[in-house]
């Protein structure tokens, strides 16, 4: 074994594998790439001993070795390819305790491969409380391996876990399962000869899955010429193999576990399902619950954002008044301060939506949604398994975009994809808040639901709609004839560990502001050049008027001097140009040069629409730029009508605008990265800029 000893993570999904994992690497964590793989590999280092470290790799979670997915693929070429470099010393299998029979298939495939193994029971108390008692010594002893009972969700075992991998030895100790050999044994001994193993299992592994191993290509041939000769149906032996397995993990498991609640184990959470999941109450559950998130996320983060947005404004006119005027002072205080103060005024709602999508995970509720919706997204052309990667659309597109790799049937892949983007995210929620604040009262619905909070619902609602809408289309474009299916086990009802829901609440806040922040500043300093500057013949002519007016000595014009000199600047800057430029094409839908230029700047990503309007009308504002964002663009008046701007026509259609547009170059990128072709990304951001534009014109020409 190496000087830091590899070991890999292997466990069903739903075991508590990457708990166990976060447990074990803290926050010594890099995310990454498997070699030749657009899967990620979440790799970590853990201290066993004061002179011994760890490289745990927490492969992706899987039911079996036989993979339905990319991600299950990965499983086995790391265990079984000695060449990858995530190829490791030991294994971990982390088990659910209170579903030990079905987790231990999975166990004896990855035993059978003759790499060393230790057993993590994990949910040990869960069990417990079930009525369900394993001899873990008993079963220690049958299965000729290392088994420490463990409960990665209160942190207990851990340490026993530690000290059992620091003892492992290099040899594998564990016990044969199921004879192989009696299932395809001349095909077996073929291709022993032929890769020169002496594994049994490892063999027959070999013939399941030769086509899509990266490290055995040269001999390809072989490998199906072994399969002709020998009449090797893979799909009927992978059966025969699962059923082998079950027969001797019984005779295993016969007194090795004692269970006293079998007939109570789930009664609770039945009882809670009939009513969360029924077929009918279930959906309007569920639309309370996001109504009662969407009114949390305007009515507990009003008080901060209010300070937030306050403490701004007070540093802007603070700035200006004590800082020596010049090009450094308005860079930064109407650049940089205006624009980072129109993303971090946002950061109470973030961590609130947060917050509750962690506790909706935690307690299994999210994981019932998904049930629920399973059969109406196939109506729409969805696999079931396409719910996991909508719903997490609502924090981000782009993980949820690669945790479509799961799908197994590619059409249904590619419809999810091209979809996903529509679902608003986390990046359009300072944009709807802060329209929502200038077009909907804050007035309560009955006393007590807020009316802003119901047009923050219904854009969210609109989105999903659309995506589904969508797919409904593309089922009929996109041609295929795989056929898909959804399997799902539904965890148990518990409740959430507040510890994980603050960390995540932390940890969304940073990297929103981490991630927004850097490209909001980058915008914010390229756009405040562009708004404080312009053709040098223009900017004369404007000096040179402003300066014939002040010698008029004109009370009336002298008090606006400033401000107005400022406004004809910015109109003739070169980012005034550039929204002239595009603004009869955005007129009809309600929309000045000056949102155009925000709409240009929102292709790097959807927030920098804040931080834009916040610089635009820092810079129009001259002298007189106090205030907040809000109360700027609240005054805002249409050059052409002299009213409002910010109607409600125009805050809606801008809404729909940003509701159905693709403007994220993440998505983009990942779109591109997923589909390994840009033809998927570029039809993508064609058809969501389209149905923007159509959407946002219809909606503007009808309320206007």
């Amino acid at each position: 074994m190496s000087s830091i000893l590899k070991i890999a993570l292997v466990g069903n999904p739903n075991t508590g594998k990457s708990t166990l994992f976060n447990l074990l690497t803290g926050m010594n964590q890099k995310i990454g790439n498997f070699p030749g793989i657009t899967v990620d590999k979440k790799v970590g280092y853990c201290k066993l001993t004061p002179g011994q470290q760890a490289e745990i790799t927490d492969l992706p979670g899987t039911y079996s070795l036989y993979p339905k997915s990319k991600d299950e693929a990965v499983v086995f070429q790391v265990l079984a390819n000695k060449r990858n470099s995530s190829h490791p010393d030991m294994i971990v299998v982390v088990a659910d305790a209170t579903n030990l029979r079905r987790n231990l298939l999975l166990y004896s495939q990855v035993a059978d491969l003759n790499v060393p193994v230790i057993l993590a029971l994990n949910m040990t108390d869960m069990a417990v409380k079930e009525g369900i008692n394993i001899n873990v010594d008993k079963l220690s002893a049958k299965l000729g391996v290392q088994v420490v009972p463990i409960s990665a969700r209160s942190n207990k075992g851990l340490k026993e876990l530690k000290q059992a991998i620091a003892n492992i030895t290099p040899i594998a100790t564990q016990e044969k399962g199921a004879d192989m050999k009696v299932l395809a044994g001349k095909a077996i001994e073929d291709v022993k000869a032929l890769v020169g193993t002496d594994n049994d299992y490892y063999a027959l592994q070999l013939l399941h899955q030769h086509e899509h191993l990266d490290f055995y290509t040269d001999k390809y041939e072989e490998f199906e010429t072994i399969e002709r000769n020998n009449h090797f149906e893979s799909s009927k032996l992978q059966a025969a193999e699962t059923i082998a397995r079950y027969k001797h993990l019984s005779t295993i498991l016969s007194d090795v576990i004692e269970d006293k609640g079998v007939e109570k184990k789930f009664v609770m959470s039945d009882r809670i399902d009939a009513i969360l999941t029924h077929r009918f109450w279930g959906f309007f559950i569920f639309l309370f619950i996001l109504l009662f998130v969407f009114n949390a996320i305007f009515s507990w983060a009003a008080y901060p954002m209010d300070l937030i947005e306050a403490s701004f404004a007070w540093l802007t006119s603070f700035g200006h008044e004590h800082l020596p005027p010049g090009v450094l002072t308005d860079l930064v205080l109407d650049g940089v301060v205006a624009g980072l103060g129109g993303i971090v005024i946002f950061i109470p709602q973030i961590a609130i939506l947060f917050a509750f999508i962690s506790i909706l995970e935690d307690t299994g509720y999210m994981a019932r949604v998904t049930f629920m919706m399973d059969k109406i997204m196939r109506k729409f052309g969805l696999s079931g398994r396409s719910v996991v990667p909508m719903i997490g659309s609502l924090a981000c597109a782009v993980p949820s975009i690669m945790s479509a790799r799961t799908i197994e049937s590619w059409k249904d892949r590619i419809i999810t994809i091209m979809v996903a983007p529509l679902v608003s995210c986390s990046a359009r929620l300072p944009v709807y808040t802060l329209l929502i604040s200038l077009i909907i009262p804050n007035e309560k619905v009955l006393g007590l639901i807020s009316l802003q909070a119901l047009t923050l619902m219904a854009m969210y609602m609109i989105s999903i709609i659309a995506a589904m809408v969508v797919a409904f289309v593309m089922k009929f474009i996109i041609k295929a004839k795989e056929k898909s299916y959804f399997i799902m086990e539904l965890p148990v009802y518990r409740m959430p560990r507040w510890k994980n829901v603050l960390y995540t609440m932390y940890e969304k806040s940073k990297t929103f502001v981490l991630e927004a922040g850097k490209v909001i500043i980058a915008i914010s300093i390229v756009l405040w050049v562009l708004a404080s500057y312009g053709p040098s013949d223009k900017f004369q002519a404007i000096e040179k008027k402003y300066a014939q007016i002040e010698l008029q000595q004109d009370n009336t014009k002298i008090i606006t001097l400033e401000r107005d000199k400022s406004a004809e600047k910015l109109e003739n800057s070169y980012a005034g140009i550039l929204g002239h430029t595009i603004e009869p094409a955005i007129r009809p839908l309600g929309f000045d040069w000056k949102i155009g230029i925000a709409l240009i700047t929102s292709f790097a990503a959807r927030e920098a629409f804040v931080g834009t309007m916040a610089t635009i009308y820092s810079v129009d504002g001259g002298v007189d730029n106090e205030g907040t964002i809000r109360d700027k663009m609240r005054v805002a008046v249409d050059a052409n009508t002299g009213l409002p701007l910010f109607t409600f026509a125009t805050g809606f259609s801008l809404m729909l605008f940003y509701a159905f547009a693709m403007q994220c170059m993440s998505t983009v990128a990942v779109v591109y990265r997923e589909t390994k072709s840009w033809k998927w990304p570029l039809i993508q951001t064609a058809y969501m800029t389209v149905m923007a534009y159509v959407a946002s014109l219809i909606a503007y020409q009808i309320l206007k």
